[in-house]
This record gives C-alpha cells, sequence and structure tokens, in this order.
C-alpha cells in the first residue's frame, strides 16, 4: 500500500493541474446535481416494519384523514379575544382548509361544542322526562278509553237482551192474536152458516155479528200495538247495530292509541340510549380545552395529508405559517407554530460553525507559521465536505435524509479533512527542512503519512459504516453518509493535497526557513531535532517520571467527567429543547402551560374489530366509550378521545392524552403500561390494539437503540483489538488504546448527559430545558470516537513503535517517538475539538449535543487518553509492551501503516543531514 501510494503521490505532483481540475470538475457537477435534484429533508425518523410503522401503516391504509401529519398552531392575545380577532382566526382556519391536503379545525367552534355539551344533555335529559311525563298520560288516556268501550259494551249486551226478549213477547202476543183471529174467523164462518141454516135466529144473528165485530176491533187494536212495539224493537236494533260501529271505531282508536304508545316507548329508549351514549362522550371529554378559560389563547391541530415523507413539505409549511402570520399585523394576535411548521432544515452551516474553523485557522497558521500553508488544509476539508455534503443531497431522492446527517457529515468532514491534510503537510515540511526535493518529500509523505492518513480514514470508515449493523435505515444512511465524506477527505489528501504542494513548491515553508535553507544553514533543523531526541524534555518525560500519578490523574478526571453517564436516559427531542423566543418552543411551552403537558405529544390508539360496528350512532358511540374508557383507566393517561372510524366499521381510532410531556419519563412508563394491558382490553372488546404516533415512535426508536448500543459497543471494541493488534504486533497496546477508547466515551457521555440531561452550566451551552438524550447519539459517539482514537493512537503511538523497531529501548522509544509527533497530534486535536465545539451552538438543537461529545471525547481522548495515559502505561510495562506471541507473529500480516518498508526500499535521502536522522526519524514526522 505504501508503494502505491508513493507512486500515486508522485503522479499527482507531477500532473499537478489535472488533479486539480477533476477535483473542481467533481465539484460543480456534484454541487450542481444536489441544487438540481436535492429534496426537502426530514426531522421525522422512522424504523419499517416497527410497531409504530405497522399501525401507522394500518391507519393509512383505513383512516388516511388521521394518518396525516399534525402540527400545532397557537393563537395569543393580551386580552379576551374580541368577536373580531374571532372572526380573523376563523378566516386563517378557512384559508388553510383551502389548501390541498390541509384539515384545519376552528378552536372557538370546538370549545363552544365542549361547553354546550353539558347543556345540550340537561335539555335532552328534560325531554326525554317530558317525554315520559307524556307517555304516562296517554297510557292513562288509553286505559280510560278501554274502560268506557267496555262499559258500552256491556250496555249494550243488556239491549240485545232486552230486545230479544221484547221480540219474544211481540212474538208470543202476534201469535195469540193470529189464534184469537183464527178462532174468531171460524166463529163467524159458523155463525153465517147457522144463519144460512136458519138455525140461529135473525136477532140473535145480529147480536152475534156485533159481538164478533168487537173482538175483530180489539184483535186489530191489539196487532197495532204489538206493529208499534215491533217498531221500537227495529229501532232499538238499529241503536244497537250503530253503537256496534261506533265500537269498532273505538277500538281502532284504541289501537292505534296502543301503537302510538310503542312507538313513544321505542323513542324513549332510543332517546335514553343516545342520551347515555352522549353521556360517556362528554365525560370523556370533561376536562377538555382547545380555548383557555380566560379566553386569550387559542390551539387548533393542522394536519398535512399526503407526500412520501413523514413531515410537511416546506412549501406547504411555509404557505401555511405565511396564512396565520397575516393577522398579526392587523389584529393583535401573535400566531405561533410548532415545530412541525417552524423548524428550518435548509441550512446546515451557520457562525457558529464558521467560529469554529476560524479558531483552526488560527492554530494552524500558529503551527505552520504562513498563511498560504495554513489555509491549505482548511481548504482541502472544504473541498471533501463540499462533494460530500453536495453529493448526499444529490442522491436525496433515493431515500429519507433527516435533517442531521449532512450536518454530521459537514462536522466529520472538516474535522479528519483538516487534520490529514495537516499530517501529510507536516511529514512534508519535516522533509523539506532536511532539503529532499519537493516532488520526492511529497511522494514520501503520501507513501508513509498518507498510508497512515489512509488506514485512519479507513476505520472511521468501518466504524460509521457499521452503524448499518443496527437495522435502522435512518442510522445506517447517517453512517454512510458521514463515511463517504471521510472517505472523500482521504482521497482528497493523498491525491489534492500533494497537487497543491506541488503547485506550492518551498512556500509551504515560512520564508525564515526558505531563507534558512537556501543558504544551507540548517542551525534550526538541527536543533529541533536535538529537542526530539532529548528524553528528558517534553511532556512524555514528565508522565514518565510519575507515570501512577498520570494513571490516577487521568481516571479522577474521567471520572469526575464521566460519574453523570449513569443517569443517561434516551429519547428524542420535542419543542422543549428548542431556543427560548423560537416560535416553536413558545407554542410548546403555551400549550404546556394552558392546555396540560400531554396536549403537546397525544399517542393515537388503533383498535381493530372482528367483526364491524351495528350500524347506527349510538352502537358506534357506544363501542367508541366502551374501549375509551378502559384506556382512560390505565395510569399516566389523563384523557382519551375518539379520532376516527374507517367506512367499513371494524377500525377505531382513539386519541390519548398522556399526563406528562412526550420525553418525560413519566410518558415512557405510560407506554410501557399499554403494551402490558392493551392485549386485555382488545380480548375483551374482540379487538387487537395497538398505539402509534410520533411519542411513541420516539419511544420505541430510542429502546431499539438502547438495546443495539451494547451488541454495537462490542463490536466496535472487537474491531478496535483486531485492527490494532494488526498495526502495532502487540498484546498489551491494542487492549491500552481500547481500555482508553472506552475511558473517552465514558467521558463524553458524562459531559452530554450533564449539560443536556442535568443541566449543568445551562445557561453556558444555550441549553434552554434539560431533557433526555438524542437517542441515537451514544452510537454515533462510541462510532465516531472509535475511528478519531484510533487516528491518534496510529499517529502517536506508531512513532513510538518505530523507534523501538529502530534500535531504542522501550521507555526511551516512548519518549522520543511522542517528541516527534506530539506537536502535530496536539495541533491536530485542537483544531478538530474546535471544529466539533464550533457545532455546539449550531441552530439545528439536535447537532449540539453530538459536537459536546465529540469535542469532549476527542479532547479526553487525545490528550488524556493518548498523550497522557498511553506514555504512563507503556512506560511502566516497558519491553513487555512490544510482546507479541511468536506463533500469532508469524500468522498476522505486516499492514505498514507507517511505510517504513518504503523508506528502506527507497534508500537514504539525499541530503546527509537527513541521512544521519534517519534512524531516529519516526515514518509520522
Amino acid at each position: 500500500m505504501a508503494i502505491l501510494l508513493h507512486r500515486l503521490g508522485r503522479w499527482c505532483a507531477r500532473h499537478r493541474w489535472t488533479v486539480i481540475g477533476a477535483w473542481a470538475a467533481l465539484l460543480a457537477i456534484v454541487t450542481a446535481s444536489a441544487l438540481t435534484f436535492m429534496k426537502p429533508l426530514t426531522n421525522d425518523i422512522s424504523i419499517p416494519d416497527s410497531r409504530f410503522e405497522q399501525v401507522l401503516q394500518t391507519l393509512r391504509d383505513e383512516i388516511p384523514e388521521a394518518s396525516g401529519t399534525t402540527g400545532t398552531v397557537v393563537f395569543t392575545s393580551d386580552e379576551p379575544f374580541t368577536q373580531s380577532q374571532r372572526e380573523s382566526i376563523s378566516g386563517v382556519i378557512a384559508d388553510w382548509n383551502a389548501l390541498d391536503n390541509v384539515e384545519a379545525i376552528d378552536p372557538f367552534e370546538s370549545q363552544d361544542q365542549l361547553d354546550s355539551s353539558q347543556s345540550e344533555l340537561a335539555d335532552g335529559r328534560q325531554q326525554l322526562e317530558d317525554g315520559r311525563a307524556e307517555l304516562q298520560q296517554g297510557e292513562q288516556d288509553l286505559e280510560d278509553a278501554r274502560q268506557q268501550l267496555a262499559d258500552g259494551r256491556e250496555q249494550a249486551e243488556e239491549g240485545r237482551t232486552q230486545l230479544e226478549e221484547g221480540q219474544a213477547q211481540l212474538d208470543e202476543q202476534r201469535g195469540q192474536l193470529d189464534a184469537g183471529q183464527a178462532e174468531l174467523t171460524q166463529q163467524s164462518e159458523e155463525l153465517e152458516a147457522g144463519i144460512a141454516a136458519g138455525m140461529v135466529p135473525p136477532e140473535q144473528a145480529e147480536a152475534a155479528r156485533a159481538e164478533i165485530q168487537a173482538a175483530q176491533a180489539q184483535l186489530d187494536a191489539g196487532r197495532e200495538q204489538v206493529d208499534a212495539a215491533q217498531a221500537e224493537l227495529d229501532a232499538g236494533r238499529q241503536e244497537l247495530e250503530d253503537g256496534q260501529a261506533q265500537f269498532e271505531e273505538a277500538e281502532q282508536q284504541i289501537a292505534d292509541g296502543e301503537q302510538e304508545l310503542t312507538d313513544g316507548r321505542a323513542e324513549l329508549e332510543t332517546g335514553e340510549e343516545e342520551l347515555a351514549a352522549g353521556q360517556r362522550m362528554a365525560d370523556l371529554t370533561d376536562g377538555m380545552r382547545v380555548v383557555n378559560e380566560a379566553g386569550t389563547v387559542a390551539m387548533t391541530q393542522v394536519s398535512v395529508t399526503g407526500g412520501d415523507v413523514a413531515s410537511i413539505n416546506p412549501e406547504v409549511a411555509d404557505e401555511i405559517q405565511e396564512i396565520g402570520n397575516a393577522i398579526e399585523a392587523n389584529s393583535g394576535v401573535q400566531v405561533d407554530f410548532s415545530q412541525e411548521f417552524s423548524m428550518d432544515l435548509n441550512t446546515i452551516f451557520g457562525p457558529s460553525e464558521a467560529v469554529g474553523l476560524l479558531v483552526a485557522g488560527i492554530v494552524l497558521l500558529v503551527m505552520l507559521g504562513t498563511l498560504i500553508a495554513a489555509g491549505l488544509p482548511i481548504l482541502m476539508a472544504l473541498v471533501g465536505v463540499g462533494i460530500g455534503v453536495a453529493g448526499a443531497m444529490a442522491l436525496s431522492p433515493l431515500f429519507d435524509m433527516q435533517s442531521i446527517t449532512p450536518v454530521l457529515a459537514l462536522m466529520l468532514g472538516l474535522a479528519v479533512g483538516i487534520d490529514y491534510s495537516l499530517f501529510l503537510i507536516n511529514r512534508h515540511r519535516t522533509q523539506l527542512r532536511h532539503g529532499m526535493d519537493v516532488r520526492e518529500s511529497i511522494a514520501l509523505a503520501v507513501g508513509t503519512s498518507g498510508n497512515a492518513v489512509t488506514f485512519a480514514g479507513l476505520t472511521v470508515i468501518i466504524a460509521l459504516s457499521a452503524l448499518t449493523l443496527t437495522g435502522m435505515p435512518f442510522l445506517g444512511v447517517m453512517g454512510l453518509v458521514a463515511a463517504a465524506t471521510v472517505g472523500l477527505a482521504v482521497l482528497v489528501a493523498i491525491t489534492l493535497t500533494p497537487a497543491l504542494l506541488s503547485l506550492m513548491g518551498l512556500r509551504v515553508l515560512p520564508k525564515k526557513m526558505r531563507s534558512a535553507l537556501a543558504s544551507g544553514d540548517e542551525q534550526d533543523t538541527a536543533a529541533q531535532d536535538a529537542k526530539d531526541a532529548d528524553t528528558r524534555r517534553g511532556w512524555a518525560a514528565l508522565v514518565q517520571r510519575r507515570p501512577w500519578l498520570a494513571i490516577l490523574g487521568v481516571i479522577g478526571i474521567v471520572a469526575a467527567l464521566g460519574y453523570p453517564a449513569g443517569q443517561l436516559r434516551l429519547g428524542l427531542p420535542d419543542s422543549s429543547s428548542e431556543p427560548a423566543g423560537s416560535t416553536a418552543y413558545t407554542t410548546y411551552d403555551t400549550v404546556r402551560s394552558e392546555f396540560g403537558a400531554g396536549a403537546t405529544g397525544p399517542i393515537l390508539a388503533v383498535a381493530e374489530l372482528e367483526s364491524p360496528v351495528a350500524e347506527g350512532e349510538v352502537a358506534l358511540m357506544n363501542a367508541q366509550a366502551d374501549i375509551a374508557e378502559d384506556l382512560a383507566d390505565v395510569e399516566g393517561v389523563l384523557r382519551v378521545l375518539p379520532a376516527g372510524v374507517n367506512d367499513a366499521r371494524d377500525v377505531l381510532v382513539f386519541q390519548l392524552q398522556p399526563e406528562g410531556g412526550p420525553t418525560e419519563e413519566s410518558t415512557v412508563e405510560l407506554v410501557d403500561n399499554l403494551d402490558a394491558k392493551l392485549p386485555a382490553i382488545g380480548a375483551e372488546h374482540a379487538a387487537s390494539i395497538d398505539i402509534t404516533g410520533q411519542t411513541v415512535a420516539n419511544i420505541d426508536i430510542s429502546e431499539q437503540l438502547a438495546d443495539a448500543m451494547p451488541i454495537y459497543l462490542a463490536v466496535v471494541v472487537g474491531l478496535s483489538l483486531i485492527l490494532l493488534l494488526l498495526v502495532f504486533r502487540s498484546i498489551w497496546v491494542p487492549l491500552l488504546a481500547t481500555a482508553g477508547f472506552l475511558l473517552s466515551i465514558v467521558a463524553a457521555f458524562g459531559a452530554v448527559v450533564a449539560v443536556y440531561q442535568l443541566g449543568h452550566l445551562d445557561f453556558l451551552f444555550g441549553v434552554n430545558e434539560p431533557g433526555p438524550i438524542i437517542s441515537f447519539l451514544p452510537i454515533l459517539l462510541i462510532g465516531i470516537l472509535f475511528g478519531l482514537a484510533m487516528d491518534y493512537q496510529v499517529f502517536l503511538v506508531s512513532g513510538m513503535r518505530e523507534e523501538h523497531v529502530h534500535g531504542k529501548d522501550a521507555r526511551t522509544a516512548v519518549v522520543t517517538g511522542f517528541n516527534h509527533n506530539a506537536r502535530v497530534v496536539t495541533a491536530a486535536a485542537i483544531i478538530m475539538v474546535s471544529v466539533f465545539a464550533g457545532f455546539i451552538w449550531a441552530h439545528l438543537t439536535m447537532v449540539r449535543p453530538i459536537g459536546l461529545g465529540l469535542a469532549v471525547g476527542v479532547l479526553v481522548d487525545a490528550f488524556l487518553v493518548r498523550m497522557t495515559l498511553t506514555p504512563a502505561v507503556l512506560s511502566l510495562l516497558g519491553e513487555r509492551a512490544w510482546y507479541l506471541p511468536t506463533w500469532l507473529n508469524k500468522i498476522l500480516p505486516d499492514v505498514d501503516v507507517e511505510g517504513a518498508k518504503l523508506e528502506r526500499s527507497l534508500g537514504a535521502p539525499a541530503n546527509p543531514d537527513i541521512a544521519a536522522q534517519e534512524p531516529e526519524l519516526s515514518p509520522s514526522r
């Protein structure tokens, strides 16, 4: 590898304009591609096939309107809202609803409905009571009608009996009259026969005829009486028939009355069911407010559906904000938007980051002594991160990219890009001071220090790429983008840097040094070499004299920094971490103080029923209330609101308001409680119930990342041991390096927890409200610090190894190897800490703890672990530090990180002074 890199360095030095042009063209092409193809970044983190994603997909399929990205908007006034202000706010709501895929609810209408629900229920109860009274009166009237009908029928029956008896009497009388008539007719015939026969005297005949006529008159009179009585009976019979029709009509009226009563009872029962269901729903919303009691704050939810990412399109967010802000000037209403609308994800570099670069430039200027040389590492870093970040943005349509991804790539690319170029430039300058030809020096620097840079970069790339092992795509993308940027930093260092060094020639040296070199004055160079070879001076010599004190001091400092790490609590940030005064924080704080902390991060519960809910509003309300009431009984749930139902009526969604905010421990405990109790609640209602929403997603992701962290740490530690075993061919050095890496991790974790979770020195670091640590930060710190720790291990300890290989005893090799490389490692560490520290005050609050963790981690690792603990322990170990079993030495490949074989193959340098120094030179100088 060293030989190949030597050839590469020579070629780049000879074809400098070709190399410079190629990199310039690549930068232009990638930048143009980024400007053309990049899509908006997102702050939403997701894990495919996770529990919350599967539930959310059910919502998207069944109830799309409930699955959109929802943000909160707060309207505030110093005095209770006037009617004019209410109308202005309602107008804003209407304008929002006029936008495509945007839905907002008028808070005043919602609050009026909430306030009127109890009075409407009271009116309903009164109407039911009135209905019951009317029903009871109707039942009494119907009973009276039945009694009257029964009495009438009884009277009619008595009349019919009397008519039948009268008819029998008349028939008997008529029979008697007919018998009398027959007898009288017979008497008259006998009389006439007797008269005709002369048997009756005339005077008797007249008397007999007179008696017969008198009897006939009596019979006729009796017949008239019978006919009159018959007429009366017929009239009575007609009255009975007419009464029967009235009875039938009354019976129909009674039947109709009974049906009306039946219908009334059914309506009353339905009303009672509706009232009971309405009361259950009102109880669920009891205490809920979207306009505070003082009437000065109104809150609404604005939901945006559509799009292929779980965030609001920036153009839509800007339009929503523009509509809302329009009323501030005229109405006196302040409008604030939650993080979903107000997060600026398009800027990845700000003033604080520029300050970090400025500090790095000052350090480079002090170390290198010339402005052109000091600017070269920064230029190399900017080229690397420019191509890396622009390339990632150009590829962003292919995958969802979190806002922190390009910032992380920028942070690492700047830090390692400056350092890698610095290591190579430092080696080149050292060789030039000893009189080596410019191009030969460039080639040798690339073959030696460039080889170490390549190996160091590979360790960072491997550590970052290993983030894909977590199984979380967003973290894998983050690691791969950062790894690609680090890879570009390596390529820039070993190709573009040699080209520019060739172009600069001796101007890479300060003017005084160039003059001395031209005149052949090597006094300063010899003096510096003598200082490096002096085992009585320098920090390593001081540490070697008091190794146990140095070890205890390092452990004590790390313990002081790292003790808060035991209280580490993971989570994803909410708006409470936003800067005070920002619209996102103002919205969060206002909602928390006026409507409860849980209103800032509701939980969605989705119930999939085995069979659809029966038709009817009451059945639906009761089904919703049955599940909602059980959910509300779970400890930690403040309120449960039914939030939707699908068309098939077999999927119900509920909004749960926790008692605490999204990142509070009580909410994490609530999610655990729900996970434990939802199966039983679902079984009781023939449903499967699960939860989703941003709050649940954040908690689930944090737990999965916490579970993945030990595995990832084990992989990184194992990789550390293997790599260092190859590089240093020692048993103890890899163990020491890995133990030191763990110390750096503890210190970094402790500092981050102390500042961002416990709130120590919050005023200094701009921490608005302490909270849980970003859930993916520990894994990021482990991966990144591992790579960077290996950088310093390679550049510092390999020099000690080379001194020992060249024949010096172990203790002397520690000091001389340290002295050869301490200046450049110190400068590199200060630069890297400065770059990382610049991100502590970045505009993206999610980046800030990462910047602090990396700054503290590098500071501890470089100055305490690599430059203090390592020399102390290696001095105590002596020759044992470089022990490697013979059998292991035979099977391990010789990676020759520092290019010692290359130096030997090239022979002694042309300059005699270099030849004299060569046995003591560290390949990383």
